[in-house]
């Protein structure tokens, strides 16, 4: 039976790859789940330190299945939905970075987007697609999006479904980087292995915390819990080992998460 997303460990980096390459890896539900239990395991194991996900073969992810669009449509579709919701990632306490290779469509993008970061290959196609399959933007994108890049370019996005590359993505503020596609993985494991060598694990799952979470609040709101958060961090191995990381001119030896 195919595995739906292989997986890998390496110096702290776990991949994740969406492994339906025949279908440009659209999403099924089967395969929502598995990636959403690789994350929660990923979440539990100390080994791993940083999560990037990609697609096999030409694609990241083409967006819902059509076999399942069309059983939705006929009536036929009997669904066993996964409690735990799309933007489920988000509440992984390590960073999850999109290593956008191919077709990132619909449904394809809003799980490229519930990522902490995305790389992608210049030449890869993104679209929101839904307005042009007379459907609406799924899953919060609507909420995601224009917090991303602001609400003209969110609306023009959407309303029109149009086809845009990874360079244009990259230019929208939507990826932090754009790279030739046959390099993409290897700047994308990079970076991740930076940030699992240098990187505070607990510092980074608090960041991610904030970031995601300080969308909702006020400035005065935000700069209160930091306070907060700040002086918990001090009291943190963490804290002692990063400076004395520093002092002493080696790489850091942080516990993990």
């Amino acid at each position: 039976m195919l595995d739906l997303v292989l997986s890998s460990l390496d110096q702290g980096v776990l991949t994740l790859t969406l492994n339906r390459p025949d279908r440009l890896n659209a999403w099924t539900e089967a395969m929502g789940r598995r990636y959403f239990d690789q994350l929660a395991e990923a979440e539990e194991n100390p080994e791993v330190r940083v999560i990037v996900v990609t697609g096999a073969g030409r694609g990241f992810c083409a967006g819902a299945d059509f076999q399942t669009l069309n059983a939705i449509q006929d009536g036929s579709y009997e669904s066993e939905p996964d409690k735990r919701p799309h933007s489920f990632p988000t509440t992984v306490g390590k960073p999850v970075i999109a290593a956008v290779n191919g077709a990132c469509a619909g449904l394809g993008m809003v799980h490229a987007l519930y990522c902490d970061l995305i790389f992608t290959a210049a030449e890869a196609k993104w679209t929101t697609a839904f307005a042009r399959r007379g459907l609406i933007a799924e899953y919060g994108l609507s909420w995601v999006l224009p917090r991303l890049i602001g609400q003209g370019r969110a609306m023009d996005l959407l309303l029109s479904g149009r086809t845009f590359t990874g360079d244009e993505a990259f230019a929208l503020g939507l990826a932090a980087r754009s790279v030739p596609g046959e390099s993409l993985m290897e700047e994308t494991l990079a970076y991740a292995r930076e940030l699992a060598v240098h990187s505070s694990p607990s510092s980074m799952a608090v960041m991610k915390r904030q970031i995601w979470g300080d969308w909702n609040t006020t400035l005065e709101s935000a700069e209160s819990a930091a306070s907060r958060l700040m002086l918990e961090s001090f009291a943190r191995p963490d804290f002692a080992e990063g400076v004395a990381s520093f002092l002493e001119r080696r790489p850091p030896q942080f516990p993990p998460l």
